[in-house]
């Protein structure tokens, strides 16, 4: 990509002839975008305008600015493992502006002053735009509601109790009804802790014959079945996250065709890998929900493929070396995702013709945008927010973690060669990573 770069902070960049892919607005074609003071102002071909920065993007994709729903940045309490400048910056190189952080850190982040740590780290220290999530209960404890009112007022976009899932059903219900009562989404880990029974990988043959203890698909389908119903009493906009199953995916299409106010997303390592995959004794195919089996896959392709399925987050769950090491019995659950999610995606159901690149930039920015309400986000329309995500669809690479920008190495996936690479990222009008290099520093 030819660029004249002027200054880190620049006040105009013009993006010419790039295939402009904006699903909130409904354009798919060549294109020029013309960014000023931190806005798009124009959207039209042959642009002729002055700018600071001017990126050929000609045979590149344009979209507008990547957002994960679904982040770990383990700050505070883990900060050996990430946290937010660390997850931010990796998050730039992988194509994202936005991005939310989940709550389950140490101390979880349960009030309003927790929040504002975040949000405060964040605005000192992070290339983009970092939103935390705020737990449903008390130190996802699943014994009380947590201050959600003070939280909203904070800035949280949603709730979530991810890492585990408020057993207790009514409890659940109260915070789904105060969710609904700020028009925030419930961002739900349906995982049934009853049935989990120390599992750690998915129940199925390859699991019996090397002795592990299992994770069955009842453990996930149990919960989205119960929420699904107590978000049609509350209200509430449901979000069923690292769905896995195909029983999510038939149960959250059901609920679609009821009316239920209910999304759900898929991970890029649900949808790429299965079971068999799994190498023995090798803990970075252990994640939370497991790799399931290749009729699961197949059903999260084709939800995927129908828009069942509107998200694609990456459960970004980084871990240090140290504690990958341990026994696949004990070590913890999770891999990285923001830095390979592009690649992945263009490669596993882009380029197999699953999905098309419109419903690539939906599915990453566009429907989180719209559930997050975060207006001027997930478009290029005129007036909305600079953020951009210029992507070579046709770039092939081997994945390397020994380039990774977030602490987490941990991921199946070193070593694979992918097509589709994040070029540039621009976050509020500003260009903050450029083909995996910082800008920002």
């Amino acid at each position: 990509m030819s660029m004249e770069l002027c200054e880190a902070n620049m006040k105009t960049i013009l993006i010419k002839n790039g295939r402009v892919i904006d699903p909130a607005a409904g354009l798919d074609g060549i294109c020029d975008v013309y960014l000023k003071d931190g806005k798009v102002a124009r959207v039209a071909k042959n642009i002729r305008r002055k700018a600071d920065v001017t990126l050929d993007a000609s045979g590149y994709w344009v979209m507008p600015g990547l957002i994960d729903m679904h982040v770990h940045l383990r700050d505070p309490g883990q900060t050996e493992k990430e946290d937010v400048t660390s997850g931010s910056k990796a998050a730039a190189k992988g194509g994202f502006t936005t991005i939310v952080a989940m709550p389950n850190t140490k101390p979880v982040i349960d009030s309003p002053d927790r929040v504002d740590y975040v949000m405060n780290k964040a605005k000192h220290t992070s290339p983009i735009h970092v939103l935390q999530a705020g737990s449903a209960t008390v130190g996802e404890k699943g014994e009380e509601l947590s201050d959600i009112a003070g939280m909203v007022k904070a800035g949280i976009p949603a709730i979530s109790e991810d890492g585990r899932s408020v057993m207790n059903a009514k409890i659940c219900r109260d915070a789904m009804k105060a969710a609904a009562s700020f028009h925030i989404p419930f961002l739900d880990h349906c995982e049934d802790r009853s049935l989990v029974n120390g599992g750690c990988v998915n129940e199925d043959e390859i699991s019996r014959r090397e002795g592990l203890p299992g994770i069955t698909n009842s453990v996930e389908d149990v919960i989205v079945a119960r929420d699904i119903l107590l978000a049609r009493e509350t209200g509430v906009h449901l979000h069923l996250c690292h769905c896995s199953t195909k029983g999510s995916y038939e149960m959250l299409k059901i609920a679609k065709e009821k009316g239920i106010d209910v999304s759900g997303e898929v991970c890029p390592h649900h949808f790429t890998l299965t079971s068999s995959d799994r190498v023995p004794g090798d803990t970075n195919y252990k994640m939370n929900p497991p790799l399931r089996t290749e009729e699961d896959r197949e059903a999260l392709r084709n939800g995927l493929a129908e828009d069942v399925f509107e998200v694609i987050s990456t459960d970004h769950a980084p871990h240090t070396r140290r504690d990958k090491e341990l026994p696949i019995t004990t070590a913890p659950f999770g891999i990285t995702g923001l830095e390979t999610s592009v690649a992945l995606t263009i490669s596993e159901l882009v380029k197999p013709g699953i999905i098309t690149p419109l419903q690539m930039a939906a599915k990453m920015s566009a429907n989180p945008a719209k559930i997050l309400h975060l207006e001027g986000r997930g478009t290029l329309a005129e007036g909305s927010e600079a953020d951009v995500t210029v992507i070579d669809p046709e770039r092939v690479s081997t994945i390397d973690t020994s380039e990774f920008v977030s602490r987490g190495k941990n991921t199946p996936f070193n070593g694979r060669t992918v097509t589709g690479m994040v070029l540039v990222t621009i976050c509020g009008g500003n260009i903050v990573c450029r083909e995996g290099r910082p800008v920002y520093d």
